[in-house]
């Protein structure tokens, strides 16, 4: 037992230690959160992929592809390998490109990226690109290299944006896998991320690993200073997270989507990514973000996100001026709100509570409502029907300015026009 024990330690310390050069063993499978399209490499194949999630996963594209020199994770500037992780696209070069290395287009990938910050990793210029010659398996610097006719051919699936999943094997499912937890627990994460930093909570802050983000970002206790000063200066701020995407990466996940951001005296929109790790308690925490400021026209998609709670609001409002619940009704409104000729709710309570006690509300309806922007929040209209104890009725037009309170709004100014 004793001559066969050592061997077998040995051969299982071996098999450790290759299994811990042989990088990223990626398996991806189908979700519906997935980028509708990517890239991928695997660098033992050589291969380069452009998939697509539309439930399910699928493998669009198949070409050959070159990487890297020397095998295993690149580490430091200049050691000829291929870096393992989840990149995306930055922009797309055309000139000044010697043909014979590049061919006629490069691609700029976001070599280092935070995670990449954060474990030391140097260097730069890994691109996706082509070749003015024949391409040999394993023959680059750290690029990863197409036949400059097939980068022609797919260019225009190589837009700025477009994440890239490089690793040392790469297996795709088309069936749901045993992360699908994972992808559940990380978008609820963005979903807080959104509504913390919305409603102005310290709990913000506790979604941030704050050694980890200094690393690799920015420092943590500069950036929580700011975002209190902000709260503190400002009234009010919405933020919208649109088209969430989560990608898997070698121990971490990337979340990246379209960010609206407004705030009484500003306006931003622009791509968000989150990298996630998960902390010693096994909950996944923010270790960096990046920001791509961007014109997206993203008003549309803003107001579309804000229904679901207007039409909450207004319901619950509705629902009180039916009953005649005084105190409720008003607690939908701003201490200064207008409603007509009234301002303030002290004026709207005594006149509320003089016409309810001789005619109570009987009937309260509405039909589907408009919503867009305004200075100061957003406004509402719509068709309204009143009906009152007794038999009187009448219909308007009701306009309703709303400011943003937290994850809710309340009522600053109420107009209504008769209508036939």
């Amino acid at each position: 037992m004793k001559r066969t024990a050592l061997p077998l330690l040995v051969a299982i310390l071996l098999a450790l230690a290759a299994t811990a050069q042989a990088g990223w063993q990626a398996s991806i499978e189908s979700h519906p959160s997935l980028p509708t399209r990517f890239l991928a490499v695997d660098k033992d194949a050589q291969k380069f992929f452009i998939l697509g999630q539309k439930s399910p996963l699928k493998v669009l594209t198949d070409l050959p592809c070159v990487t890297g020199q020397r095998s295993g994770d690149k580490k430091s500037r200049g050691d000829l390998r291929t870096p393992e992780g989840v990149y995306f696209i930055e922009r797309r070069l055309t000139q000044g490109l010697n043909f014979e290395l590049y061919g006629d287009q490069a691609f700029t990938l976001n070599f280092p990226n935070p995670v990449d910050k954060l474990r030391q990793k140097t260097g730069s210029g890994i691109w996706i690109h082509g070749r003015g010659n024949e391409i040999k398996p394993s023959e680059t610097r750290g690029c990863v290299v197409l036949k400059t006719a097939d980068l022609r051919r797919i260019q225009a699936e190589l837009i700025p944006g477009t994440p890239v999943a490089i690793a040392d094997s790469m297996r795709f499912s088309e069936q749901p896998g045993p992360s699908v937890r994972d992808y559940e627990t990380i978008l609820a994460k963005v979903e807080a991320f959104s509504k913390d930093w919305q409603r102005e909570s310290p709990d913000f802050f506790k979604l941030f690993d704050p050694e980890k983000y200094t690393l690799s970002s920015e420092n943590f206790a500069r950036f929580k200073e700011h975002k209190l000063m902000v709260w503190k200066a400002q009234p009010w701020l919405q933020v919208a997270s649109l088209d969430v995407r989560v990608l898997p990466g070698p121990d971490y996940w990337v979340t990246y989507f379209k960010q609206y951001y407004r705030t009484p005296t500003m306006l931003s929109e622009g791509y968000k990514r989150i990298y996630w790790q998960k902390d010693k308690k096994g909950e996944y925490r923010i270790v960096g973000m990046e920001w791509k400021d961007a014109p997206l026209d993203l008003e549309a998609g803003y107001l579309e996100s804000v229904r679901p709670a207007l039409a909450s609001l207004l319901e619950s409002w509705r629902k009180a001026w039916e009953k005649g619940d005084l105190g409720a009704y008003l607690s939908f409104y701003t201490p200064g709100a207008a409603q007509g000729s009234r301002v303030g709710v002290a004026d709207i309570r005594i006149q509320k509570s003089e016409l309810w006690a001789k005619d109570a509300p009987k009937r309260v309806t509405f039909g589907p409502f408009e919503v867009t922007v305004h200075p100061q929040g957003l406004s509402v209209a719509f068709t309204q029907d009143y009906a009152a104890a007794s038999g009187y009725a009448d219909r308007g037009q009701k306009t309703m300015v709303l400011v943003p309170d937290g994850l809710t709004y309340k009522i600053a100014s109420e107009d209504w026009s008769a209508v036939q």
